[in-house]
């Protein structure tokens, strides 16, 4: 019985992790928008060289010193982790450049793709099963990104390569043995020396953030890439949290908070057009993640009910 209430318990945290790791990362794009004239390139590394003390100061303030030199130590986490690190990059970098040039539908498409993946991955490599709901949920969802990826067929590819890395991403952090601090902080260093390098390209050509015209512009703009830091550390380490305690599957399906918050931001923030077909993809998607967390947490209780019984 113990055992069962913690792994529900697990569960519920994970849950709780997940949802405010996608809500978080669905407001994102107002951050972005303030930093427009920042090069992606250089926006990417400010953020990750700013959330490196923030990871830092939780490990020393958790007392985790231990727990990352061990896995610092593990050569075969260690390889593992940087290679998350360069998916998780790359999947910021192709977000960035698609958000300043104007192609915010196309990352919400991006998203959008993403959970079909995760559920893919999940049940082809994890063993992951899904119920009859769940399939259904996943061909509701399914269609309704097929309707919007019929109309935007030119931004496939930026959609694809955006889907495709983050949920390699997902599997690998689901795989990779490691605490969330410790995998977060040691994907943050990896990442810290080519960073440098292209702040660095930057400041010595003079065409980044340090080229504003005004001393107030410059300011404003070093304070907003020191709130990255921030926004980069919490939600990679709620995400790790998370990607512990739940299915990769559930994990896609909570996904589909992100654009769809991008949607809602879209239109009633910037004016974009919700055409028919957004309209019916965001209404199938949201059907789909209901039957589909529905189903899984009634799963949950019965799963529960059964081992107090016994």
């Amino acid at each position: 019985m113990g055992r069962a209430m913690s792994a529900a318990s697990s569960r519920h945290n994970g849950a709780v992790a997940a949802i405010a790791t996608y809500t978080f990362w669905g407001l994102l794009p107002i951050y972005f928008k303030l930093l427009v004239a920042v090069p992606a390139p250089e926006l990417l590394a400010w953020r990750i060289i700013c959330s490196m003390p923030i990871c830092l100061a939780i490990i020393a303030l958790q007392r985790q010193g231990g727990a990352l030199v061990a896995t610092l130590r593990n050569r075969a986490v260690l390889l593992r982790l940087t290679i998350s690190a360069a998916l998780t990059a790359s999947n910021s970098l192709i977000f960035f450049i698609a958000v300043v040039t104007g192609h915010v539908l196309a990352t919400s498409l991006g998203y959008y793709l993403m959970p079909l993946i995760n559920v893919l991955i999940g049940t082809v490599f994890l063993h992951e099963r899904l119920s009859r709901m769940q399939w259904a949920a996943v061909i509701l969802a399914a269609t309704g990104i097929a309707l919007l990826a019929f109309g935007e067929v030119d931004m496939l590819l930026v959609s694809i390569a955006l889907g495709v890395t983050y949920a390699l991403y997902s599997f690998a952090r689901k795989v990779i043995p490691a605490g969330a601090l410790e995998a977060a902080t040691i994907e943050t260093g990896v990442s810290l020396f080519p960073a440098f390098a292209v702040v660095g390209w930057y400041a010595w050509t003079g065409s980044g953030a340090g080229g504003g015209s005004s001393m107030a512009a410059g300011w404003e703009t070093a304070v907003l890439l020191m709130f990255g830091g921030l926004f980069t550390a919490i939600p990679l380490l709620l995400f790790g949290y998370a990607a512990r305690r739940l299915t990769l599957s559930a994990m896609g399906f909570a996904q589909f908070i992100t654009p769809s918050i991008g949607f809602l931001l879209g239109h009633f923030l910037w004016g974009e057009p919700l055409d028919a077909s957004r309209t019916i993809c965001f209404v199938l998607i949201w059907t789909a993640l209901a039957l589909f967390s529905w189903d899984m947490f009634h799963q949950a209780r019965m799963n529960a009910h059964t081992r107090t019984s016994a």
